[in-house]
């Protein structure tokens, strides 16, 4: 894993930490869990994509 991609990932986590800890402190919110859902997705593609390439 390259650190770009480890970097995404880091931020995803912490993404969702961040959703999580602003659902139980002031309730949910569907466009805060769509745009994690829409960096999740987005994550994948570039892990996926990195472990394809051999440079």
């Amino acid at each position: 894993m390259r650190g770009s991609a480890k970097a995404m990932a880091g931020c995803t986590v912490g993404g969702l930490v961040v959703a999580t800890a602003y659902t139980v402190a002031l309730g949910g919110n569907g466009w805060l869990w769509f745009a994690w859902v829409v960096l999740g997705l987005v994550t994948l593609g570039v892990l996926a994509t990195n472990g394809t390439r051999r440079v």
